[in-house]
């Protein structure tokens, strides 16, 4: 990632920052603000972002940011409250932003108009229209509400009236029996607002008493022998039946606990919130990020905010799977919105842990959904190349590594991967020929020297270039890669896989020595850990190969007694043929059993035995 050039000025100046609760806005050099944060110290937190190793999203902010400035707040929870509402105002691009305003949505009618209509509102708002709820999920609403008005038949689709009055025959709805065709003009203005009125019977919680009386009707109907309209009252029953079966958001309130999941995924992440009403499950909220969301407590708390900002109603317990620095805060903001308490809480065993593992699940399963094996591949490697500063996403990338047994059968592996998998046709090995010995460096740079010589040669099995190359090792190893390809007048991006304990790479290092984590990266972690092991193992193949061979054609051959496994077992121990001939009968038998050790021993020291008297 390109340096900010103006990194010591931002340093400096983050350096003279008070130790007091505030926040802080970044801009680009348009003035343009890119991230708001709060702290609870804001020296410490803006000179953080200055100093030491970042993601790749962080890292791509700093590079843009010109300038800052800081707000000073009398508290934490002041400080919060601001940087929700700086959030909101700005939008900032590097900040988490929800898509939509989220929460308990309502079921708005239009009083006003002579036909009013229903529609879904985020809030209550005064405008004189009538609200009904809050409800369950926006879409869970959305779709129960549609179910209510093809019950009742009444209009859905974009018609208005009285302007469509009569202007245009009945659409679909009506010949498959889910909308009276009020466009007609055939029904009342009377009818219409009837039908209305039942319609707002059931959005307050009286669906049994309007099935109730819309059955007394169809049985009177029926008796004067109105047959038709008996049918229709008798269909209406049956719709407001099958509603009240399959959907009950329309007669439930808000949930009285909600759960909360976040996931980050390989392409998209997610956020989920679960709605209880007395531990059963009332309806889901999620949303899908496409960046990670990198650590639960650091997306929490914002995501909370403004998911309850603009809510109408917020329920008395919200159940956060991990931990955040403002807990307290946020549990003082909700309470706030809310007009009552709301406990925020961490539960680690029982009912509300289970509800929050629904809540994960739920966010990782939406991900996952949304997510195809297209995306993940390009959406790594487009963070790789905004990680590594590259000019575009790395399409082609080749991996080197060296594989020996001490001085023996030294060679390197190239592995090629294209559009993030293996191209194996396009795997190249080498045998050392001018390194003696065991010597990692010289190995790889005579590997790399060779396969980049043929490529300056114009040999078409060596014709296309790497937009990444990768050196197995640290950046020694990546240094002796680059000066190779300098010397031979080839640009490539060079990288050497830093390994950890359990032999997994863990970053990425620059031949200046500058690492860039991939572990804060799953799916990119996971694409250079097979780079890696592919490498590695080819690398494997080919050396056991050629030790294989040499132990069946080797100077151990026509030694009675000696086969191929105690060969094997000679080398293992002794590495060279050489060191098999200069070992002692007693150090020979500690290998293998005595006659054999006697054979070979024997073998080797035929002529001083022939020399002697």
């Amino acid at each position: 990632m390109e340096l900010n050039p103006k990194l010591p000025e931002l340093r400096e100046k983050a350096a003279a920052l008070p130790l007091k609760p505030g926040c802080y806005i970044m801009r680009a050099r348009d003035g343009t603000v890119i991230y708001v944060g709060k702290a609870k110290a804001l020296k410490n937190r803006v000179s953080s972002y200055f100093h030491g190793s970042h993601n790749a999203k962080t890292e791509a902010m700093i590079a843009n940011i010109d300038t800052f400035e800081v707000i000073i707040a009398k508290s934490e929870f002041e400080a919060l409250v601001l940087e929700n509402s700086l959030i909101k105002h700005h939008t900032p691009k590097y900040n988490i932003l929800l898509k939509d305003d989220k929460g308990y949505p309502f079921v708005r009618l239009d009083v006003k108009s002579r036909y009013p209509r229903f529609s879904i509102a985020s809030r209550r708002a005064k405008d004189g229209a009538e609200y009904f709820g809050p409800f369950g999920s926006r879409g869970n609403t959305k779709a129960a509400l549609e179910m209510l008005l093809k019950a009742l038949k009444l209009p859905t689709c974009s018609r208005r009236f009285p302007r469509d009055l009569g202007k245009e025959r009945p659409c679909l709805n009506h010949h498959m029996g889910v909308c009276d065709a009020w466009c007609r003009g055939v029904l009342t203005e009377e009818d219409y607002r009837a039908r209305v009125d039942e319609a707002v019977m059931v959005l307050k919680g009286r669906g049994r008493e309007l099935t109730a009386r819309l059955t007394e009707r169809m049985n009177e109907a029926a008796e004067e022998l109105r047959f038709e309209e008996a049918a229709r009252l008798r269909d209406t029953v049956k719709a407001l039946a099958l509603l009240e079966t399959r959907q009950t958001v329309l007669n439930k309130g808000a949930s009285d606990t909600d759960a909360l999941g976040v996931f980050s995924g390989q392409v998209k992440s997610a956020f989920a919130v679960l709605h209880y009403v007395q531990g059963q499950l009332l309806a889901k909220d999620c949303e899908l990020f496409d960046d990670p969301l990198g650590e639960p407590a650091e997306s929490l708390s914002l995501l909370a905010r403004q998911y309850y900002g603009d809510a109408d109603l917020i329920p008395s317990r919200v159940l956060l799977p991990a931990e955040t620095e403002d807990m307290e805060e946020l549990q003082q903001f909700l309470t706030e919105k809310a007009g009552h308490a709301v406990a925020v809480t961490v539960p680690q065993r029982g009912m509300y842990r289970e509800f929050l593992t629904a809540a994960a699940d739920n966010a990782r399963e939406e991900s996952e959904r949304n997510t195809t094996a297209t995306e993940r591949v390009s959406k790594t490697a487009q963070w790789l190349g905004e990680a590594l500063g590259l000019a575009a996403p790395p399409e082609r990338v080749e991996s080197f590594d060296i594989s020996n047994t001490g001085a023996d059968d030294v060679v390197a592996s190239m592995v090629v991967f294209v559009g993030g998998r293996p191209k194996k046709s396009d795997y190249k090995k080498f045998k050392m020929k001018t390194v003696e010995g065991q010597d990692d460096y010289g190995s790889m740079r005579e590997a790399v020297g060779r396969r980049f010589a043929r490529y300056v040669a114009g040999d078409p099995g060596f014709s296309a270039l790497p937009d990444l190359l990768l050196i197995d090792g640290g950046d020694k190893h990546a240094t002796v890669a680059k000066e190779t390809l300098d010397a031979l007048g080839v640009t490539v991006p060079i990288f050497g896989m830093v390994k950890d304990d359990r032999h997994r790479t863990r970053a990425l290092v620059t031949p200046e020595g500058r690492e860039i984590s991939i572990q804060a990266n799953p799916a990119a972690f996971a694409f250079i850990g097979n780079i890696q092991e592919e490498t590695h193992r080819f690398a494997i193949e080919y050396h056991r190969s050629l030790r294989s061979r040499r132990v069946k054609k080797s100077g151990l051959d026509g030694i009675p007694g000696v086969g191929e496994k105690r060969k094997a077992e000679l080398l293992r121990k002794f590495k060279s043929i050489k060191a098999i001939e200069a070992a002692s009968l007693e150090e020979l038998a500690a290998a293998v059993p005595q006659n054999a050790a006697k054979a070979v021993y024997e073998h080797f020291h035929k002529e001083e035995r022939e020399e002697e008297p």
